[in-house]
């Protein structure tokens, strides 16, 4: 299996406020006790010790795991993270509607908080993504997301998630749509699609994560991803989250610093209080996350 090791940030240069989460971040390994499944890019070597220093490197104090797909179903490096980094943690898991209630309650007590659902492509093979469970499943799980207070995030196309969104409504479950949308910046902010999928924001069961790097490689500036963040900021930042994507994979060498994407947001969103409620108040409500300490 190749394996590559995870680009560790430098310090940011603005201010990042206490209590700031990263809601998008993975952990592989330690490999030897937790090997992957396969996998169509290289591994990077990101178990909880590295994941620790990464959070440290930007003075970010929480953070959210999302399960990667080459690990499957198989959460057990996920729950290793959860227990090892504590209350600083939450965690979304990958499950198939044939898991137990036991193992769903497990999964709540070890700090995870939902279930990750793809619709995306791997863009290597045309297929999805091995490991990665469609939204199909979603409606099987729902009365159980429900039971537990716990949501489901989705990656898909800003085209497809109004409708994904309205399949999903009935089923009761709040849902976290990933990486902005991956949009087309191409195509413009005025395009319908990124229009209706600004829309989404003013149902109470949405929220978006503010996501750069799986929407454009212009690192380190993004600038043509910036009229479409400042869109979704000024729309409703109530119902934003921020996230990296750390420790990005299929990106290798154009992986982009997670101190820089820090940089970039705190830039483009002008209001500090703005910036606080999407890095700190959005995700502890969210992700149940324990009072801070002052």
């Amino acid at each position: 299996m190749d394996t590559i090791a995870p680009r560790l940030p430098r310090p940011t240069a603005r201010t990042v406020p206490p209590g700031a989460c990263d809601v998008h971040t993975h952990v592989f390994g330690p490999l030897d006790s937790y090997p992957t499944g396969p996998a169509t890019y290289a591994i990077p070597l990101a178990p909880p010790a590295v994941y620790r220093q990464m959070l440290d490197a930007v003075g970010l104090s929480r953070g959210v795991l999302i399960q990667p797909a080459p690990y499957g179903t198989d959460t057990r490096a996920l729950v290793k993270a959860l227990a090892t980094l504590g209350e600083r943690v939450r965690g979304i898991a990958v499950a198939t509607p044939d898991i137990t209630d036991a193992d769903l309650d497990a999964l709540h007590e070890a700090g995870v908080r939902g279930l990750r659902f793809i619709e995306m492509r791997d863009p290597s093979t045309g297929q999805p993504y091995k490991g990665s469970i469609g939204v199909d499943s979603l409606r099987q799980l729902a009365p159980r997301l429900r039971e537990r207070g716990w949501h489901a995030h989705i990656w898909a196309k800003a085209a497809d998630c109004p409708a994904l969104h309205a399949q999903i409504v009935p089923l009761g479950v709040p849902v976290v749509f990933d990486h902005m949308g991956q949009f087309d910046t191409a195509a413009g902010v005025q395009a319908p699609a990124f229009q209706a999928f600004l829309a989404l924001l003013e149902h109470e069961d949405v929220w978006v994560k503010l996501s750069l790097c799986r929407v454009s490689r212009q690192a380190p500036a993004y600038t043509e991803v910036e009229p479409f963040h400042r869109a979704l900021v000024a729309r409703r930042p109530e119902r934003l989250l921020w996230g990296s994507d750390w420790p990005f994979v299929r990106m290798a060498e154009a992986s982009p610093d997670v101190g820089e994407l820090l940089d970039v947001f705190l830039g483009w969103v002008d209001d500090p209080a703005v910036a606080r409620q999407i890095l700190v108040d959005n995700p502890a409500h969210l992700f149940d996350f324990p009072p801070q300490e002052l």
